[in-house]
């Protein structure tokens, strides 16, 4: 047991790799650890990022607002846009289109939640669609945005929002900031760790051309490669890919020839689906899908078939395996981003694990003993977190009314873990919303991709013919209310140049 007097803090970070991942770990923590700590990014100029992830979900306005970044800086500088919500189109069958909002659709105005009055009015006749009842989608399909108001009594208060972004922009910006709060960044190539011998730990780091960097806690942002999580520790790695089919991507930016909407979207195609993000100066693309089911090539052609505008760069191809490590943080070794695992950015949670990663490190930042309660406890959160999240995606394939490819029957037809047919069958029978821990998603999200798929309860709730509400009237004015608010939101382009630009 170390005596009261011995310094068992942590005064040495190493951060493995740059991109999004390590320079978010590094400003967090140079914000967190303003003395005492000396923390070292190492990355090499000749190792790309993935740098696909380029929209988010709205816990990023809270880590940027952490670190204190002023919102219209971080616009200009990584030349983003606001973000409502996803729209996913053909996925549950050709020709169908839903949205997933940011935030909630209404309010409910009972103790039967508001969706169960829309089923109820849809049974009676009502053409309204859920989306009709979402302010996130009154402004983002008319193509307008203001922040949401913080008077609770307001229609304009039910929703949130958050960015699309230059990903590579976002973690200069960040160096910036980091560099600026004392963390050093080395240029160099990893070539090796070198373990304790008495407890395996990582002691050290070595560089291709010799340098050697000691450290109490390594950070793993090496990517895909898990230098340290992998190559040295071994940690493992739990598959998903009898869940989650599609293991590459092609990505590829293209010029903007339309309105600067406020929103992702995402097209299901015949062997996966092709993501659409605006920013300011360009548009991101990409086809996410499954190699047993289409060539690279096709693949590409694919994606270049269906811009918006003219290609920016040749097509960039990615393969991944889908799922995660066996652990995150093992030993002195705390996996961050890719390196953690991999989920594919259907519901754009990749940034979202970084920052999670992060913050749960904080929450249970360790001393030099790494006490294995710190470390199972960040591992359990971790595994929950992303398993949910696993649940969540899977939804979108396995809800689907198509069947005019292999894929997708396939899809319809796979076996599902139990966590997610429970909550498909509580929704499918009642239209109830079943939570479950660490679900970073909640009922608004899965209201949306139920419907959204085509997953309609088979009765109603049965609380609900208890009730003395007329529910159609209440669901008729809210859809004029917010009809009336978006009418009168700024354009979304109009907003940015206002406010988010720098003045000539």
């Amino acid at each position: 047991m170390a005596s009261q007097n011995e310094d068992r803090a942590i005064r040495r970070i190493v951060i493995v790799g740059g991109g999004t991942a390590g320079w978010m770990s590094a400003a967090a923590l140079a914000h967190a650890l303003p003395r005492g700590c000396a923390i070292t990014l190492v990355e090499s100029d000749d190792i790309g990022t993935i740098g696909v992830g380029e929209a988010t979900i709205p816990p990023i306005r809270l880590f940027n607002q952490t670190l204190g970044i002023d919102e219209a800086e971080f616009i200009r500088r990584t030349k983003g846009s606001f973000k409502l919500g996803i729209e996913f189109v053909d996925w549950a069958k050709l020709g169908n289109r839903y949205f997933h909002p940011f935030g909630p659709h209404g309010r409910n105005f009972d103790l039967v939640p508001l969706h169960q009055y829309w089923l109820q009015a849809r049974l009676a006749g009502s053409t309204a669609s859920l989306d009709d009842h979402s302010m996130a989608w009154a402004a983002a399909s008319r193509g307008r945005f203001a922040p949401p108001s913080a008077d609770q009594r307001l229609v304009q208060s039910t929703y949130d929002y958050a960015y699309h972004f230059d990903a590579g922009l976002y973690a200069g910006f960040l160096r910036e900031y980091a560099e600026a709060r004392g963390v050093i960044r080395l240029e160099g190539k990893v070539a090796g760790a070198a373990l304790r011998g008495d407890d395996g730990f990582v002691e050290s780091v070595s560089l291709e051309d010799g340098r050697c960097l000691a450290a109490d806690l390594f950070i793993d942002c090496s990517g895909f490669r898990g230098l340290l999580i992998e190559g040295a520790l071994h940690a493992g790695y739990e598959h998903w890919n009898h869940w989650l089919p599609c293991d590459r991507a092609v990505a590829v930016p293209c010029e903007s020839t339309s309105a600067l909407e406020p929103y992702t979207r995402s097209t299901a195609r015949a062997a996966g689906w092709q993501w659409r993000i605006p920013l300011q100066h360009r548009i991101g693309n990409g086809y996410v899908y499954c190699s047993d089911h289409i060539s690279d090539d096709a693949a590409a052609a694919t994606l270049l078939g269906n811009l918006d505008g003219k290609a920016l760069a040749d097509p960039r191809q990615l393969h991944f395996a889908t799922g995660r490590r066996k652990s995150f943080w093992s030993r002195n070794v705390v996996a961050i981003g890719l390196s953690s695992g991999f989920m594919e950015p259907l519901e754009s949670t990749s940034i979202h694990l970084i920052q999670a990663g992060i913050s749960k490190l904080l929450a249970l930042f360790p001393d030099r003993d790494f006490d294995p309660l710190v470390t199972d406890e960040y591992n359990r959160i971790a595994s929950n977190e992303v398993e949910r999240i696993r649940d969540f995606l899977i939804l979108h394939y396995y809800l689907t009314q198509r069947d005019d490819s292999a894929m997708w029957r396939c899809c319809a037809a796979m076996a599902i873990p139990e966590t997610l047919q429970t909550k498909i069958d509580h929704f499918r029978k009642f239209g109830r919303l079943i939570a479950r821990d660490m679900d970073l998603f909640g009922a608004p999200s899965w209201l949306a991709v139920h419907v959204g798929q085509l997953n309609l309860p088979q009765r109603l709730d049965p609380l609900i013919g208890y009730r003395e509400v007329d529910g159609a009237d209440w669901l008729k004015r809210l859809r004029e209310a917010m009809a009336q608010v978006a009418g009168q939101m700024p354009a979304h382009r109009a907003v940015i140049e206002q406010a988010c630009r720098p003045a000539a």
